[in-house]
């Protein structure tokens, strides 16, 4: 079981992994272990290739989502890493929310019973770095900022400085290049292609967003991805959801600034697949909870993007909101992931995937303690419904974290 964990690594994983071992470090058999590094080496580049000529030849290709991993997150985590690599995505694309801050979150709190508040706000990120970003492997991670990065003392620049290495992979920077030679500056929204399908990673954290830097942004990347053949598909994905879904209680429906240009970032996306006839998919999180058919409500009547909210990579569980008849899929108390295959013409179809109890890792459970897994994943709930949609114009308050 052990050597075919490590056949089952990514290559710089095995390298690391051998490169610890008690043999190499004390010197015995050097040759020996270098041959096994390259045999496994090999081994491991086959299985690639394997793999991607299976992806090849079917035309289709995977990718997962989900969001909200505070408070079990570093216990839920690893197991979807798990997943997403067993079910063969192309990356895992996080919609925020990585540890309460408000608060202490529950894992942290197991680990680290003494840490003051202090402690928590400097080790509350790289937390999330070595035990929900890393088991990821060299599987590619997209970030997306939720409210929760930006609770007190953080802020935007505090973000962008501890999560630049996510932010400016080389895909992201080759495309913000490719959109403006001159753009060197970071930021908290940003967008890739890959395959014919355009993904847009857009920042709605806080009350002010989206401003109108972002705005105007967005407008220039649908404009290019309209005219251009190769773009067969839109994907944005975002923390809360745009205005007027069936969470609209916990949405961007929260403040006057989210619900103005979330509509109008709406209206834009409608236009978009009206006059390309283009596939346009919406992701959010911020509710904690699983969703499709988020858009299909009495807002938006003939207008209806593809929109699902998965709220559900470890955070406290929400109440299902009122009046979900036109979701075909709405759980709650569940943890997982949404794995999305792309079909050759951009078109795009969902599975959810949940996480179970017994998903977990061995180490993590022993690193947490049992009773702990069993807490995160049979008590971790809240009592908390968000409202659904009014289609008004006032903004629906919404204080809860």
């Amino acid at each position: 079981m052990r050597a075919y964990a490590l056949l089952a690594a990514p290559p710089s994983v095995i390298i690391m992994r051998l490169g610890n071992s008690t043999s190499i470090n004390r010197g015995v058999a050097p040759a020996v272990c270098r041959i096994f590094v390259l045999f496994v080496l090999s081994l491991s580049l086959a299985l690639t290739l394997s793999a991607q000529a299976r992806h090849s030849a079917t035309g289709t290709w995977k990718f997962a989502v989900s969001g909200d991993s505070r408070n079990c997150g570093d216990i839920v985590m690893p197991a979807i890493a798990a997943g997403v690599r067993a079910d063969g995505a192309a990356f895992y694309w996080h919609l925020g929310d990585y540890r309460a801050m408000s608060n202490f979150d529950e894992d942290y709190r197991k680990t680290h019973p003494q840490a003051s508040i202090s402690q928590y706000f400097a080790q509350a990120w790289p937390d999330f770095i070595q035990h929900q970003l890393v088991p990821f492997g060299d599987l590619p991670v997209f970030l997306e900022i939720g409210n929760h990065e930006l609770v007190a003392p953080k802020t935007r620049g505090d973000y962008l400085a501890q999560f630049a290495d996510w932010l400016n992979q080389p895909v992201i920077q080759r495309q913000r290049l490719a959109d403006n030679p001159s753009d060197y500056m970071l930021k908290t929204y940003y967008h890739w292609i890959d395959r014919g399908v355009d993904f847009i990673s857009m920042d709605n954290a806080s009350a002010d967003m989206f401003d109108a830097g972002q705005m105007s942004w967005f407008k220039k990347v649908l404009a290019n991805d309209a005219k251009n053949s190769a773009i067969h598909s839109v994907v944005l994905g975002m923390h809360a959801a745009l205005p007027d879904s069936s969470s609209a209680g916990h949405s961007m429906n929260d403040s006057a600034q989210e619900q103005e240009t979330g509509r109008k970032a709406y209206a834009q996306l409608s236009a978009f697949r009206k006059s390309t006839g283009k596939n346009v998919y919406v992701f959010a999180s911020h509710s904690h909870f699983v969703m499709n058919n988020v858009y299909n409500t009495a807002c938006h009547k003939d207008d209806v993007l593809d929109g699902w909210i998965m709220g559900s990579a470890g955070a406290v569980r929400y109440r299902l909101p009122p009046n979900l008849d036109q979701a075909n899929i709405a759980m709650t108390d569940i943890y997982g992931y949404l794995l999305a295959t792309v079909a050759p013409d951009g078109k795009i179809t969902f599975q959810f995937k949940e996480i179970k109890q017994s998903d977990v890792p061995s180490s993590v459970v022993n690193e947490f303690s049992p009773d702990l897994v069993k807490w995160c994943f049979e008590q971790n709930t809240s009592k908390y419904q968000p409202s659904g949609p009014t289609c008004g114009e006032a903004p629906l308050a919404d204080d809860h974290q």
